[in-house]
């Protein structure tokens, strides 16, 4: 009987001290790296320095997408040709007559076939200063990733995030982000295949 306290005694001490042990941490010692991260940003106060003065003289915009803030370039005041309706005059049906001259004959659509997409699929054929949603709303031609998003949903959420596409000047904040546009041209977004500048000549015998 007493030896059988005594082994329940010494488990129970044995227990204390794996769990005392267990919970006990040194400074700078943590139990998941949650815990670390809240501990060490307490005392953060963020940074000093800021991207606005590299942002000077540029047109930018404030945006919201999936809860997140950030800035983007303006797209209308790069367009010579805006407003569309300076030669749009009429609507687009009106003006696809054999009578008169085509226009933008130098755009080429490579987005996707033509059984998919047209010129109407993007634009508003009834309002030509702005682009045109799938489902048929008015899309400003200033928040033109709005139309990409519907295709390129993967592309827009990674966007958002900062993971896909380019920042203007800096990685500090305010942040401001390069949209679809200003890489991909809306009209053939894939950009074309380019060999490295130098390669050896074995793989040169092997391509012909």
């Amino acid at each position: 009987m007493r030896n059988h306290t005594y082994i329940k005694l010494v488990c129970y001490a044995v227990l204390f001290v794996i769990i005392t042990v267990s919970c006990k941490h040194k400074e700078h010692e943590y139990h998941s790296i949650t815990d670390k991260i809240e501990a060490e940003s307490k005392n953060y106060k963020g940074v000093s320095i800021s991207s606005k003065k590299y942002l000077e003289g540029m047109e930018m915009m404030e945006v919201t997408e999936n809860e997140i803030t950030f800035l983007i370039p303006t797209r209308k005041d790069k367009i010579k040709s805006y407003k569309c309706t300076e030669c749009h005059t009429q609507p687009l049906a009106k003006m696809q007559t054999k009578d008169i001259k085509k226009a933008h004959w130098n755009v080429k659509l490579e987005h996707a076939s033509l059984n998919t997409m047209n010129c109407i699929t993007c634009h508003d054929g009834n309002n030509m200063d702005n682009l045109k949603s799938i489902t048929g709303h008015s899309i400003d031609l200033n928040t033109s990733y709005k139309l990409c998003s519907q295709c390129h949903q993967k592309q827009y959420k990674d966007w958002t995030g900062g993971a896909h596409g380019k920042r203007i000047e800096s990685w500090v904040s305010p942040r401001a982000s390069m949209t679809c546009v200003n890489c991909h041209n809306p009209h053939s977004p894939s950009f074309d295949t380019k060999w490295p500048a130098r390669f050896n000549t074995q793989k040169i015998k092997e391509r012909k």
